[in-house]
Protein backbone atom coordinates (compact mmCIF):
# COMPACT_ATOMS: atom_id res chain seq x y z
CA UNK A 1 0.00 0.00 0.00
CA UNK A 2 1.21 3.39 -0.65
CA UNK A 3 -0.10 7.22 -0.30
CA UNK A 4 -0.99 9.25 -3.65
CA UNK A 5 -1.98 12.24 -4.89
CA UNK A 6 -6.16 13.16 -4.32
CA UNK A 7 -8.74 12.10 -2.62
CA UNK A 8 -12.57 11.38 -3.33
CA UNK A 9 -11.73 11.22 -7.36
CA UNK A 10 -8.82 9.18 -6.98
CA UNK A 11 -10.22 5.85 -7.74
CA UNK A 12 -11.55 4.90 -11.28
CA UNK A 13 -15.03 5.95 -12.11
CA UNK A 14 -15.68 8.58 -9.70
CA UNK A 15 -15.90 12.04 -10.44
CA UNK A 16 -16.69 15.31 -8.08
CA UNK A 17 -16.96 19.18 -8.20
CA UNK A 18 -17.18 21.59 -5.83
CA UNK A 19 -18.28 25.49 -5.90
CA UNK A 20 -19.84 28.40 -4.40
CA UNK A 21 -24.09 28.04 -4.89
CA UNK A 22 -24.33 31.17 -2.51
CA UNK A 23 -26.39 29.15 0.45
CA UNK A 24 -25.59 31.49 3.13
CA UNK A 25 -25.52 35.18 1.74
CA UNK A 26 -22.77 37.38 2.62
CA UNK A 27 -20.30 34.81 2.54
CA UNK A 28 -17.52 34.17 0.07
CA UNK A 29 -17.08 30.10 0.56
CA UNK A 30 -17.47 27.16 -1.29
CA UNK A 31 -20.85 25.18 -0.15
CA UNK A 32 -21.87 22.89 -2.41
CA UNK A 33 -20.15 19.58 -3.59
CA UNK A 34 -20.79 16.44 -5.40
CA UNK A 35 -19.91 13.08 -5.54
CA UNK A 36 -20.53 10.49 -8.76
CA UNK A 37 -19.81 7.05 -9.58
CA UNK A 38 -19.78 5.89 -13.35
CA UNK A 39 -21.16 2.37 -12.06
CA UNK A 40 -23.50 1.43 -9.34
CA UNK A 41 -22.00 1.41 -5.71
CA UNK A 42 -22.31 -1.18 -3.14
CA UNK A 43 -22.65 2.02 -0.39
CA UNK A 44 -22.13 1.38 3.90
CA UNK A 45 -22.31 4.05 6.03
CA UNK A 46 -22.52 5.12 9.76
CA UNK A 47 -24.04 7.75 11.29
CA UNK A 48 -24.17 10.14 14.34
CA UNK A 49 -25.54 8.57 18.01
CA UNK A 50 -27.60 11.82 18.95
CA UNK A 51 -31.57 11.37 18.91
CA UNK A 52 -31.77 14.56 17.40
CA UNK A 53 -30.75 13.73 13.78
CA UNK A 54 -30.64 15.87 10.72
CA UNK A 55 -32.95 14.70 7.85
CA UNK A 56 -30.28 14.03 5.16
CA UNK A 57 -29.23 11.36 8.12
CA UNK A 58 -32.88 9.54 8.43
CA UNK A 59 -32.66 9.73 4.04
CA UNK A 60 -29.34 8.24 4.09
CA UNK A 61 -29.81 5.88 7.07
CA UNK A 62 -33.07 4.85 4.93
CA UNK A 63 -30.75 3.65 1.92
CA UNK A 64 -28.44 2.06 4.05
CA UNK A 65 -30.71 -0.17 5.20
CA UNK A 66 -32.43 -1.37 2.40
CA UNK A 67 -28.86 -2.25 1.02
CA UNK A 68 -29.37 -0.07 -2.27
CA UNK A 69 -26.57 0.41 -4.55
CA UNK A 70 -25.83 4.47 -4.99
CA UNK A 71 -24.42 6.92 -7.64
CA UNK A 72 -24.25 10.35 -6.48
CA UNK A 73 -23.95 11.77 -3.08
CA UNK A 74 -25.29 15.93 -2.79
CA UNK A 75 -23.34 17.90 0.19
CA UNK A 76 -24.18 21.28 1.09
CA UNK A 77 -22.53 23.63 3.77
CA UNK A 78 -24.37 26.70 5.79
CA UNK A 79 -26.91 24.82 6.52
CA UNK A 80 -27.27 21.57 8.58
CA UNK A 81 -30.67 21.00 7.77
CA UNK A 82 -31.30 19.75 11.55
CA UNK A 83 -34.64 20.58 13.60
CA UNK A 84 -36.47 21.39 10.72
CA UNK A 85 -39.19 18.99 10.85
CA UNK A 86 -41.17 17.98 7.96
CA UNK A 87 -40.30 20.28 5.70
CA UNK A 88 -36.43 19.55 6.20
CA UNK A 89 -37.25 16.15 5.40
CA UNK A 90 -39.33 17.30 2.12
CA UNK A 91 -36.16 19.60 1.11
CA UNK A 92 -33.50 16.69 1.47
CA UNK A 93 -36.01 14.35 -0.85
CA UNK A 94 -36.36 17.33 -3.09
CA UNK A 95 -32.17 17.47 -3.12
CA UNK A 96 -31.97 13.43 -4.14
CA UNK A 97 -34.93 14.29 -6.73
CA UNK A 98 -33.10 17.07 -8.13
CA UNK A 99 -29.87 15.58 -8.61
CA UNK A 100 -31.10 11.88 -10.10
CA UNK A 101 -33.13 14.08 -12.74
CA UNK A 102 -29.66 16.07 -13.16
CA UNK A 103 -27.84 12.74 -13.47
CA UNK A 104 -30.66 10.55 -15.19
CA UNK A 105 -30.75 8.44 -12.11
CA UNK A 106 -33.73 7.47 -9.49
CA UNK A 107 -33.59 9.57 -6.19
CA UNK A 108 -33.06 6.59 -4.23
CA UNK A 109 -29.58 5.93 -5.47
CA UNK A 110 -28.49 9.52 -4.36
CA UNK A 111 -27.52 10.75 -0.99
CA UNK A 112 -27.58 13.77 0.64
CA UNK A 113 -25.70 15.22 3.35
CA UNK A 114 -25.21 19.09 5.11
CA UNK A 115 -23.34 20.60 7.77
CA UNK A 116 -23.66 23.83 9.23
CA UNK A 117 -25.70 25.98 11.13
CA UNK A 118 -28.69 24.12 13.00
CA UNK A 119 -32.52 25.05 12.72
CA UNK A 120 -32.35 27.52 9.77
CA UNK A 121 -34.35 26.04 6.22
CA UNK A 122 -32.57 25.44 3.34
CA UNK A 123 -32.67 27.84 0.12
CA UNK A 124 -34.06 25.25 -1.99
CA UNK A 125 -33.77 27.64 -4.96
CA UNK A 126 -30.17 28.07 -4.38
CA UNK A 127 -29.86 24.23 -3.76
CA UNK A 128 -31.47 23.55 -7.40
CA UNK A 129 -29.01 25.98 -8.93
CA UNK A 130 -26.10 24.46 -6.90
CA UNK A 131 -26.83 20.54 -8.30
CA UNK A 132 -27.63 21.90 -12.26
CA UNK A 133 -24.55 23.33 -12.09
CA UNK A 134 -22.68 20.69 -10.36
CA UNK A 135 -24.05 18.06 -12.47
CA UNK A 136 -22.72 20.09 -15.64
CA UNK A 137 -18.93 20.09 -14.07
CA UNK A 138 -18.54 16.96 -12.50
CA UNK A 139 -14.76 15.54 -13.64
CA UNK A 140 -12.49 12.77 -12.51
CA UNK A 141 -9.35 14.95 -11.97
CA UNK A 142 -7.10 15.55 -9.00
CA UNK A 143 -8.41 18.94 -8.80
CA UNK A 144 -12.30 18.29 -9.29
CA UNK A 145 -11.91 16.33 -6.43
CA UNK A 146 -9.82 18.47 -4.23
CA UNK A 147 -13.11 21.82 -4.75
CA UNK A 148 -15.29 19.33 -3.20
CA UNK A 149 -13.22 18.97 -0.06
CA UNK A 150 -12.74 22.34 0.01
CA UNK A 151 -16.78 23.00 -0.09
CA UNK A 152 -17.81 20.89 2.72
CA UNK A 153 -15.45 23.07 5.26
CA UNK A 154 -17.41 25.16 7.43
CA UNK A 155 -14.66 26.25 10.14
CA UNK A 156 -12.15 24.15 9.17
CA UNK A 157 -8.95 25.72 8.30
CA UNK A 158 -7.80 23.53 5.56
CA UNK A 159 -9.45 20.62 3.56
CA UNK A 160 -8.45 17.36 4.76
CA UNK A 161 -8.12 14.53 1.95
CA UNK A 162 -6.24 11.43 1.49
CA UNK A 163 -5.67 8.69 -1.13
CA UNK A 164 -3.79 5.66 -1.32
CA UNK A 165 -3.13 2.25 -3.69
CA UNK A 166 -2.96 -1.55 -3.36
CA UNK A 167 -3.37 -4.42 -4.71
CA UNK A 168 -6.55 -7.08 -4.46
CA UNK A 169 -5.55 -10.04 -6.62
CA UNK A 170 -3.05 -8.75 -8.16
CA UNK A 171 -5.00 -5.71 -9.41
CA UNK A 172 -4.05 -2.03 -8.94
CA UNK A 173 -7.02 -0.17 -6.31
CA UNK A 174 -7.52 2.74 -5.12
CA UNK A 175 -8.94 4.14 -2.55
CA UNK A 176 -9.57 7.94 -1.21
CA UNK A 177 -11.75 10.10 0.86
CA UNK A 178 -12.52 14.13 2.32
CA UNK A 179 -13.93 14.96 5.17
CA UNK A 180 -14.56 18.03 7.12
CA UNK A 181 -14.78 18.55 10.72
CA UNK A 182 -13.69 21.14 13.07
CA UNK A 183 -16.11 21.51 15.88
CA UNK A 184 -18.70 19.97 17.59
CA UNK A 185 -16.06 16.54 17.47
CA UNK A 186 -16.86 13.79 20.02
CA UNK A 187 -16.86 9.86 20.32
CA UNK A 188 -20.19 8.49 18.97
CA UNK A 189 -19.09 7.50 15.77
CA UNK A 190 -17.14 10.74 15.20
CA UNK A 191 -18.20 14.38 15.00
CA UNK A 192 -18.18 15.37 11.23
CA UNK A 193 -18.74 14.27 6.98
CA UNK A 194 -16.94 11.98 5.77
CA UNK A 195 -16.76 10.32 2.40
CA UNK A 196 -14.69 7.57 0.78
CA UNK A 197 -14.64 5.99 -2.68
CA UNK A 198 -12.90 2.95 -3.73
CA UNK A 199 -12.73 1.45 -7.07
CA UNK A 200 -12.91 -2.42 -5.67
CA UNK A 201 -14.99 -4.78 -6.01
CA UNK A 202 -15.97 -5.80 -2.61
CA UNK A 203 -19.85 -7.27 -1.31
CA UNK A 204 -21.72 -4.51 0.11
CA UNK A 205 -22.28 -6.91 3.62
CA UNK A 206 -18.20 -7.47 3.66
CA UNK A 207 -18.07 -3.32 2.88
CA UNK A 208 -20.55 -3.09 6.35
CA UNK A 209 -18.37 -5.02 8.48
CA UNK A 210 -15.30 -3.53 7.38
CA UNK A 211 -16.65 0.05 8.42
CA UNK A 212 -18.25 -1.05 11.21
CA UNK A 213 -15.35 -2.75 13.00
CA UNK A 214 -12.73 0.27 11.80
CA UNK A 215 -14.88 3.17 12.68
CA UNK A 216 -14.57 1.99 16.80
CA UNK A 217 -10.52 2.95 16.74
CA UNK A 218 -10.83 5.69 14.33
CA UNK A 219 -13.31 8.00 13.58
CA UNK A 220 -14.43 7.23 17.04
CA UNK A 221 -11.42 7.52 19.03
CA UNK A 222 -11.39 11.75 18.43
CA UNK A 223 -12.56 14.28 20.42
CA UNK A 224 -12.37 18.76 20.45
CA UNK A 225 -15.41 20.08 22.15
CA UNK A 226 -17.33 16.76 23.89
CA UNK A 227 -20.51 17.43 21.27
CA UNK A 228 -21.65 14.98 19.47
CA UNK A 229 -23.64 16.80 16.54
CA UNK A 230 -26.89 15.84 14.68
CA UNK A 231 -25.30 15.03 11.10
CA UNK A 232 -22.32 13.13 11.78
CA UNK A 233 -21.91 11.00 8.78
CA UNK A 234 -19.13 8.97 7.50
CA UNK A 235 -19.99 6.82 3.77
CA UNK A 236 -17.78 4.64 2.16
CA UNK A 237 -18.58 3.75 -1.63
CA UNK A 238 -16.96 0.82 -3.80
CA UNK A 239 -17.79 0.99 -7.43
CA UNK A 240 -15.87 -2.28 -8.67
CA UNK A 241 -14.43 -0.32 -11.58
CA UNK A 242 -10.47 -2.12 -10.60
CA UNK A 243 -12.06 -5.29 -11.82
CA UNK A 244 -10.45 -7.12 -9.37
CA UNK A 245 -12.31 -10.37 -8.08
CA UNK A 246 -15.04 -9.49 -5.64
CA UNK A 247 -14.35 -9.98 -2.48
CA UNK A 248 -17.21 -12.00 -0.86
CA UNK A 249 -15.34 -13.75 1.96
CA UNK A 250 -12.96 -12.94 4.81
CA UNK A 251 -9.67 -13.75 3.85
CA UNK A 252 -6.07 -12.36 2.55
CA UNK A 253 -8.26 -9.56 0.41
CA UNK A 254 -10.35 -8.50 2.77
CA UNK A 255 -7.47 -7.88 5.41
CA UNK A 256 -5.92 -5.80 2.77
CA UNK A 257 -9.03 -3.74 2.06
CA UNK A 258 -9.22 -3.18 5.74
CA UNK A 259 -5.59 -2.01 6.35
CA UNK A 260 -6.17 0.24 3.47
CA UNK A 261 -9.64 1.52 4.88
CA UNK A 262 -8.23 2.33 8.51
CA UNK A 263 -4.90 4.19 7.11
CA UNK A 264 -7.62 6.71 5.47
CA UNK A 265 -9.87 6.51 7.77
CA UNK A 266 -7.02 6.95 10.35
CA UNK A 267 -5.83 9.85 8.75
CA UNK A 268 -8.62 11.86 7.97
CA UNK A 269 -9.19 11.50 12.20
CA UNK A 270 -5.96 12.71 12.76
CA UNK A 271 -6.93 15.90 10.50
CA UNK A 272 -10.11 16.07 12.11
CA UNK A 273 -8.38 16.46 15.33
CA UNK A 274 -5.60 19.11 14.66
CA UNK A 275 -7.71 21.36 12.70
CA UNK A 276 -10.19 21.40 16.11
CA UNK A 277 -11.63 24.92 16.10
CA UNK A 278 -9.10 27.34 17.56
CA UNK A 279 -6.53 24.36 18.01
CA UNK A 280 -3.01 25.55 18.60
CA UNK A 281 -1.58 21.60 18.35
CA UNK A 282 -2.53 17.95 17.74
CA UNK A 283 -3.06 16.00 21.01
CA UNK A 284 -2.72 12.30 20.61
CA UNK A 285 -3.40 9.49 24.27
CA UNK A 286 -1.90 6.03 23.54
CA UNK A 287 -2.71 4.17 26.44
CA UNK A 288 -1.01 0.40 26.91
CA UNK A 289 -1.50 -2.69 28.49
CA UNK A 290 -4.71 -2.16 29.41
CA UNK A 291 -6.92 -5.46 31.31
CA UNK A 292 -9.46 -5.29 27.81
CA UNK A 293 -9.40 -3.32 24.68
CA UNK A 294 -12.52 -1.34 25.59
CA UNK A 295 -10.74 -0.37 28.90
CA UNK A 296 -7.91 0.86 26.85
CA UNK A 297 -10.51 2.93 24.26
CA UNK A 298 -12.28 4.24 27.69
CA UNK A 299 -9.31 5.68 29.34
CA UNK A 300 -7.50 6.92 26.07
CA UNK A 301 -10.86 8.84 24.93
CA UNK A 302 -10.99 10.04 28.66
CA UNK A 303 -8.05 12.04 29.00
CA UNK A 304 -8.13 13.44 25.05
CA UNK A 305 -11.74 14.69 26.25
CA UNK A 306 -10.33 16.34 29.18
CA UNK A 307 -10.98 19.95 28.93
CA UNK A 308 -8.89 20.59 32.07
CA UNK A 309 -6.00 18.63 30.14
CA UNK A 310 -6.49 20.31 27.20
CA UNK A 311 -6.36 23.37 28.65
CA UNK A 312 -2.68 22.01 30.22
CA UNK A 313 -1.68 21.24 26.56
CA UNK A 314 -2.44 24.50 25.45
CA UNK A 315 -0.48 26.23 28.41
CA UNK A 316 2.29 23.97 28.25
CA UNK A 317 1.69 23.09 31.39
CA UNK A 318 3.03 19.26 32.50
CA UNK A 319 -0.17 19.43 35.06
CA UNK A 320 0.16 15.07 34.84
CA UNK A 321 -2.81 15.40 37.74
CA UNK A 322 -5.91 16.20 35.57
CA UNK A 323 -4.48 13.17 32.95
CA UNK A 324 -4.75 10.63 36.20
CA UNK A 325 -7.85 12.45 37.48
CA UNK A 326 -9.39 12.23 33.44
CA UNK A 327 -8.36 8.40 33.81
CA UNK A 328 -10.03 7.83 36.90
CA UNK A 329 -13.31 9.03 36.31
CA UNK A 330 -13.66 7.41 32.78
CA UNK A 331 -14.81 4.54 33.76
CA UNK A 332 -11.95 2.05 32.08
CA UNK A 333 -10.53 -0.05 34.95
CA UNK A 334 -6.97 0.41 35.49
CA UNK A 335 -4.93 0.28 39.02
CA UNK A 336 -3.54 3.85 39.59
CA UNK A 337 -0.30 2.72 41.50
CA UNK A 338 0.22 0.77 38.55
CA UNK A 339 -0.13 3.84 36.25
CA UNK A 340 2.89 5.65 34.53
CA UNK A 341 2.59 8.88 31.98
CA UNK A 342 5.19 9.82 29.28
CA UNK A 343 4.98 12.83 27.20
CA UNK A 344 6.61 13.24 23.93
CA UNK A 345 6.79 15.16 20.49
CA UNK A 346 9.80 16.19 18.15
CA UNK A 347 11.42 18.15 20.66
CA UNK A 348 11.80 14.88 23.10
CA UNK A 349 10.18 12.49 25.79
CA UNK A 350 9.98 12.71 29.47
CA UNK A 351 8.46 10.80 31.96
CA UNK A 352 5.74 12.61 34.31
CA UNK A 353 4.82 9.75 36.60
CA UNK A 354 6.09 6.37 38.17
CA UNK A 355 3.59 4.39 39.18
CA UNK A 356 0.86 6.53 40.31
CA UNK A 357 3.50 9.25 41.34
CA UNK A 358 5.66 11.96 40.17
CA UNK A 359 8.70 11.12 38.35
CA UNK A 360 11.94 13.16 38.58
CA UNK A 361 11.43 15.92 35.81
CA UNK A 362 12.11 18.92 34.84
CA UNK A 363 9.44 21.67 34.37
CA UNK A 364 11.18 23.34 31.57
CA UNK A 365 11.78 20.27 29.39
CA UNK A 366 8.28 19.37 29.85
CA UNK A 367 7.17 22.72 28.66
CA UNK A 368 9.45 22.59 26.06
CA UNK A 369 8.26 18.87 24.54
CA UNK A 370 4.68 20.33 25.34
CA UNK A 371 5.27 23.37 23.20
CA UNK A 372 5.42 21.00 19.29
CA UNK A 373 2.84 20.89 17.18
CA UNK A 374 2.07 17.43 18.02
CA UNK A 375 2.08 16.15 21.81
CA UNK A 376 1.59 12.39 22.79
CA UNK A 377 1.12 11.24 25.97
CA UNK A 378 1.91 7.39 26.39
CA UNK A 379 -0.05 6.22 29.31
CA UNK A 380 1.05 2.95 30.67
CA UNK A 381 -1.48 0.96 32.79
CA UNK A 382 0.36 -2.39 33.35
CA UNK A 383 -2.48 -4.54 33.43
CA UNK A 384 -2.92 -6.57 30.82
CA UNK A 385 -1.95 -6.48 26.85
CA UNK A 386 -4.36 -4.49 25.01
CA UNK A 387 -3.74 -0.84 23.66
CA UNK A 388 -5.95 2.07 22.41
CA UNK A 389 -5.08 5.37 20.54
CA UNK A 390 -7.39 8.32 20.57
CA UNK A 391 -6.73 12.25 18.98
CA UNK A 392 -7.87 15.21 20.27
CA UNK A 393 -6.49 19.06 20.58
CA UNK A 394 -5.48 21.47 22.97
CA UNK A 395 -8.41 23.98 24.09
CA UNK A 396 -7.84 27.31 23.70
CA UNK A 397 -9.26 31.34 23.58
CA UNK A 398 -10.28 31.04 20.32
CA UNK A 399 -12.49 27.82 20.66
CA UNK A 400 -14.27 30.29 22.58
CA UNK A 401 -14.33 33.15 19.70
CA UNK A 402 -15.55 31.02 16.83
CA UNK A 403 -18.42 29.47 19.07
CA UNK A 404 -19.51 32.95 20.43
CA UNK A 405 -20.32 34.40 17.36
CA UNK A 406 -21.04 31.17 14.90
CA UNK A 407 -24.41 31.97 13.25
CA UNK A 408 -23.67 35.87 12.94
Amino acid sequence: MKQTDGGVTAAQGFKAFGLRAGIKPGKTNKDMAMVWSDTPAAYAAVFTTNKVKAAPVLWDKEIADKGNTVRAIVINSGIANACTGEQGKKDTETTALLAADALSVSKEEVLVASTGVIGAPLPMDVIEKGIKELSGKLQSDIESGTLAAEAIMTTDTKKKEIAVEFELGGKRVTMGGMCKGSGMIHPNMGTMLAFVTTDAAISADLLKKALKEDVKDTFNMVSVDGDTSTNDTLMVLANGCAKNAPVTAEGEDFETFKKALHFINEYLAKRIAEDGEGATRLFETTVLNAKTKEDARILARSVISSNLTKAAIFGKDANWGRILCALGYSGGDFVPDKTDVTIKSDKGEIQLVAGGMAASYSEDVASEILGADAVTAVIDVHDGDFSATAWGCDLTFDYVTINADYRS
